[in-house]
């Protein structure tokens, strides 16, 4: 990049910083890149006429404001524009122009967006890597964005704190980290400048040691592809953290045994599913079946009235206008196909809540981009209608909502199983009558008095969270995925114990994400439903999603039977606290 473009840019985000500052920093990284630049850059003054154009540029927000509101309350469509407020925006547009010019520019920058189709067959490399000039760099660039982390001030003396790998750093390191210290150097920016992942997440943990005087040593750095994860799954870097991941199986789940990877940090979780899986087993295995398949994206819009947001519903709801507005949601994507839409109305605001299916990826992005090309569409008919958000949380995604639980979200599967009387006496411990009695009055009753929604069951969460961990999903997607609905009851004469699991939204995928890094395609590998499935698009996260429900199944059968045997303490104790003497260390 030309040396005289890249200080002006920094001196505009930094408003005044002085030459001197930026020629220093340019200095260090021209040197760890063994290149030699001079050039000198005035510093744009700050003058009256930076005044002038903040007075207009708020004066004529506020005006439009004022004009926009008057139009939503008497339904006026808004391309319907005065000379006045014709005026207002042509001088909106040029300070907006002068202002983005002055303080603006290095904020202008393209920003990192991982689509969901791109990452299950072709990822398209353009939006993953920006240029800082005619030289890709390796990895850095696409997280050369903006950041809500502000990198600490340091201005008394340096902090006395060595870091543990002192050793390793060099001396072009030392100046970089002596630049982020003092905060001349953005540490969201080091890939990008360094056009080393790795390095960059090691420059930033000693800074980030030295800033705040405490070690990071026990936190791995080593042992991660940094690459992997830019701008798709974490974003400035200092290491990683380690979860054990354990297997429980074998699982016979529809006639195919699985080994059923754990990533947890809970003993006695691991072995009490485990035991569950081995009582499923012996009884001759448990069946899963999936009942519904779509990710769903609700927007909220506004309109001027309430009939005219009753007008869009009963467009949207039309079957005659669903062929129509469904080719154009699926433009978006060859995998993602519109199933339904559903309407609420608060006064004059409307929600539309978008299902469509999406292949073996989780879908968010996917069903996003879709719904987004349907606004648009829409625009033309109702050019009245507000889109005030792209989800208005009627969808709903990472908080318990009673839509998910009624209408499903992602993938709905019902597993059962039905468990011998020998079975549950010489692996589980107990009988049939206490399991049934117990499930009625704690899963059921229990749930029922505390007002849960989704919850009745025992920790069918504790085995989504595992299960997600080790396979790449997202866990924030666990509140909704762990709706479950555990049921017993005795069958044949009251021997056997028929068992069951229904959940509603377990939302997974194959692809995308975290199931692209390493550790967690091993163990998407060792389920049998690594990436994509070429023959038959969607097969691998639906088969994901069924061996959540049939792991749940086994953990639930597992935890009611210590409860009902009364073991629950005694195999806490034993498998989840530590028996080593730990005192010497400390």
């Amino acid at each position: 990049m030309d040396v005289r473009r890249r200080s002006s840019l920094k001196q505009a985000a930094t408003k005044g910083k002085t030459m001197a500052e930026d020629q220093y920093n340019d200095q260090i990284f021209n040197k760890a890149t063994d290149k030699k630049v001079v050039d000198t850059v005035v510093p744009l003054p700050m003058g009256i006429s930076n005044g002038v154009f903040f007075t207009v540029f708020f004066s004529v927000v506020y005006f439009l404001l004022i004009r926009w509101r008057e139009k939503i309350r008497t339904s006026t469509p808004l391309h319907v524009v005065t000379m006045s407020e014709m005026a207002a925006i042509v001088l909106f547009v040029a300070s907006f122009i002068y202002l983005l010019g002055f303080f603006g520019m290095s904020f202008v920058q393209a920003t990192p967006y991982s689509d969901d189709e791109e990452e299950e067959l072709e990822v398209d490399e353009t939006e993953m890597v920006r240029k800082e000039d005619t030289r890709a760099t390796p990895c850095g660039a696409a997280l050369d964005c903006e950041s809500d982390v502000v990198v600490k001030q340091v201005v008394k003396k340096e902090l006395v704190f060595v870091p543990t790998d002192t050793t390793t750093v060099t001396e072009e390191d030392e100046e970089i980290i002596k630049s982020v210290v003092s905060g001349k150097t953005p540490s969201y920016s080091l890939e990008t400048k360094l056009g080393d992942c790795k390095r960059a997440a090691f420059i930033r943990r000693v800074a980030l040691e030295r800033i705040t005087g405490k070690s990071l040593d026990g936190l791995p750095l080593e042992g991660l592809d940094y690459e992997s994860i830019l701008g798709q799954c974490c974003e400035m870097p200092v290491g990683y953290v380690q979860i054990p991941v354990g297997v429980a199986g074998p699982m016979l789940l529809n006639g195919k045994e699985f080994s059923v990877p754990m990533a947890t940090t809970e003993g006695c979780l691991v072995a009490s599913t485990n035991r569950g899986f081995k009582a499923i087993y012996a009884s001759g295995g448990a069946t899963a079946i999936l009942l519904k398949d779509g990710m769903t994206r609700a927007p909220v819009v506004r309109f001027g009235t309430a009939k005219r947001a009753a007008d869009l519903k009963f467009f949207l709801e039309e079957p005659l206008n669903f062929d129509t507005l469904a080719s154009v949601f699926n433009k978006s994507s060859r995998f993602g196909r519109l199933q339904k839409i559903q309407c609420a109305i608060a006064g004059k605001n409307l929600y539309i809540r978008f299902t469509c299916s999406t292949g073996d990826a989780m879908g968010m992005n996917m069903v996003s981009k879709g719904v987004q090309n349907v606004l648009e569409y829409l625009q033309a008919d109702f050019p009245d209608m507000d889109v005030i958000g792209i989800s208005g949380n009627y969808c709903s995604d990472k908080k318990p909502a009673a839509v998910n639980w009624i209408e499903g979200r992602g993938k709905s599967v019902v597993c059962e199983a039905i468990i011998k009387e020998d079975v549950v006496k010489k692996v589980l411990k107990t009988n049939v009558a206490s399991l049934v009695e117990l499930n009625m009055l704690k899963n059921l009753t229990g749930s029922a008095m505390a007002g849960a929604l989704g919850g009745f069951n025992a920790h069918a969460s504790n085995i989504v969270s595992a299960v997600y961990l080790a396979t790449g999903q997202d866990p924030a997607q666990n509140i909704e995925s762990s709706h479950c609905i555990t049921m017993m009851e005795a069958v044949n004469d009251g021997k056997d114990l028929h068992v069951s699991v229904t959940m509603p939204s377990i939302e997974v995928g194959t692809v995308g994400g975290g199931t692209q890094l390493a550790s967690q395609a091993a163990c998407l590998n060792l389920l049998g439903v690594k990436g994509a499935n070429r023959e038959s698009p969607g097969t691998n996260a639906r088969q994901l999603a069924k061996v959540v429900a049939g792991s749940v199944l086994a953990g639930e059968l597992s935890l009611l039977s210590a409860i009902a045997a009364g073991q629950l303490v005694n195999s806490h104790m034993k498998y989840n606290r530590s028996q080593k003497d730990l005192t010497t260390k400390a």
